[in-house]
């Protein structure tokens, strides 16, 4: 493995605050309705589960879990589902939660996915955006932080299953 070291990028502050603004969307957006959360694991637990804290609406909380990066710092391309929801969505509103979207391949697959599950309305939300890396289009109507093409970690993104538990987002930095 490299030598690198961790740079703050965005600081667990920052963070916390972006998150209670979404939740205050949502709040909004879903008033007298439930929504069901599904979190795409693992990178999405941390944000998934401090956005929940913050709804006001009443919440289900799901899980799915795709592969598509392995111990690399970017995609393969392939996406394999390796977890799929434990209860079904017809008829629900749904909130898909995303810790970052780059290349756009794993939420485009999931909405396709999830689609055909009929939900009553299916919703994208993310933590980060990486819209230079944009392979496939996606509709996010959530995004906690639009940033620049950088390998990132923290608040459950991770480098080969490193820094998830980083309470801010930093930036890997490799030595040359």
């Amino acid at each position: 493995m490299n030598n690198y070291k961790v740079r703050e990028m965005i600081s667990e502050e920052k963070v916390v605050e972006r998150i209670k603004e979404i939740a205050e969307q949502i709040n909004k957006d879903f008033e007298g309705e439930s929504v069901t959360l599904i979190c795409i694991l693992k990178g999405s637990i941390f944000f998934t589960t401090e956005l929940a804290k913050y709804i006001k609406v009443p919440v289900v909380i799901d899980f799915m879990q795709c592969a598509s990066y392995g111990a690399d710092t970017k995609s393969s391309g392939i996406v394999k589902l390796t977890k799929d929801l434990d209860e079904p969505i017809m008829g629900k509103h749904v909130i898909l939660i995303e810790d970052i979207i780059d290349s756009g391949r794993t939420l485009s697959h999931l909405v396709k996915l999830l689609s055909q599950r009929e939900p009553a309305s299916l919703t994208l939300c993310t933590l980060l955006d990486k819209p230079d890396r944009r392979v496939v289009e996606v509709d996010v109507k959530y995004t906690g932080f639009e940033i620049p093409d950088e390998f990132v970690v923290g608040y459950g993104l991770d480098y080969a299953q490193k820094h998830r538990n980083l309470p801010f987002i930093g930036v890997v930095e490799f030595d040359s």
